[in-house]
């Protein structure tokens, strides 16, 4: 396995909320790199890496200037959007340039790839027919393949959650189903509904039967959960969400989470309440990842091996999902470690 795969040169990947890139430059990582990214005079996103080719100095510590070049913090080395360096000690001087990428604007954030990803390699994560609600980020301090298995399966949800799903005592009552594809995984989980605040503010009921299909992809890491309720005869509610996860790989040690949120409204008679129900869907999205993100860190050294655990009907798409993240992700074959990406510093709280 190579010891830095080089994930961005075949996928794009979420790394900033657009409006956080202003005029001065920002760091961030993927997969064990660290990447600059800043706006040019014309105010166009772009992306280098992290090193002046000088002498590797770190050019997100350093400034854009008013020409809208980027400039090295160490010795004054500039660059444009496309990496063209100059030195100012000495003109003459060639290959300066530093490595550039492909930096889209686009669903309210800012997307990393290699100068020659094709855009058709951009994700399709918006689902048809529903409405785009907002986004966030949000850091776990645990490796990929701890993330990915967390949000594989719903069997920890009475544990680690305290507003979707169900509650420890309806587990008995949980329908289930997992199919494992080639490019994917598909699971379904249902159950009754358990009774809180933010679930009223959502229009639902006691005894509600709470549904969450997802597909897991690895083109990049991203999973699509399209989530609704149904009441006690088999009605839908009038709201269904969606939400759609990248999971990226910053270093060896942490992940980081970008949520987009979709709404869509099934019953027409309650248009007048989208407002509403649009802020308390981002409000219980935030919150259900936080719950994640709190506890992930308690099993962040779970290792990448399964051997010796004693998986159960709920884990079915852990082992198929890893073999995935080897193949379509990583580009490798299968392997027994873990890939070993590098441990970074100054990754983004």
């Amino acid at each position: 396995m190579d010891a830095t795969p080089d994930v961005i040169t075949r996928f794009f990947h979420p790394v900033l909320k657009a409006r956080e890139l202003k005029d001065k430059p920002v760091r961030v990582e993927v997969a064990g790199q660290a990447y600059v990214l800043f706006r040019d005079g014309t105010g166009k996103a772009a992306a280098l890496a992290d090193a002046c080719p000088h002498r590797f100095a770190p050019l997100s510590a350093g400034r854009v200037r008013k020409d809208g070049r980027l400039e090295c913090p160490y010795h004054g080395w500039t660059f444009n959007a496309e990496g063209q360096g100059h030195s100012p000690s000495q003109p003459s001087l060639k290959k300066c340039d530093a490595r550039a990428f492909q930096l889209l604007e686009r669903q309210d954030y800012l997307w990393l790839a290699g100068r020659d990803t094709p855009l058709s390699a951009f994700p399709d994560f918006v689902p048809e027919g529903y409405e785009y609600t907002g986004a966030f980020s949000m850091l776990f301090r645990a490796p990929l393949h701890v993330a990915i298995d967390n949000f594989s399966e719903d069997e920890h949800t009475p544990f680690v959650h305290t507003r979707l799903g169900w509650e420890g005592r309806d587990t008995g009552a949980i329908d289930f189903s997992a199919e494992n594809l080639d490019d994917r995984t598909e699971v379904h989980y249902s159950a009754p509904q358990r009774t809180s605040l933010l679930i009223r503010l959502l229009l639902l009921q006691p005894g509600d039967v709470f549904h969450n299909d997802w597909v897991t992809r690895f083109d990049p890491v991203r999973t699509g959960y399209s989530i609704h309720w149904e009441d006690a005869s088999g009605k839908s509610r009038p709201f269904h969400h969606h939400f759609a996860i990248f999971m990226v790989p910053e270093t060896a040690a942490t992940t980081r989470f970008h949520v987009f949120s979709f709404l869509k409204l099934v019953d027409s008679r309650f248009r007048p309440l989208m407002p509403v129900v649009r802020r308390a869907q981002r409000l219980l999205a935030w919150f259900e990842i936080r719950d994640d993100a709190q506890f992930i860190p308690v099993v962040a050294n779970t290792p990448y091996s399964f051997k010796g655990m004693r998986l159960g009907i709920y884990d079915k798409p852990l082992i198929h999902q890893r073999k995935l993240l080897e193949r379509i992700y990583f580009g490798q074959g299968a392997a027994e470690e873990s890939p070993p990406l590098p441990r970074a510093q100054g990754s983004r709280e």
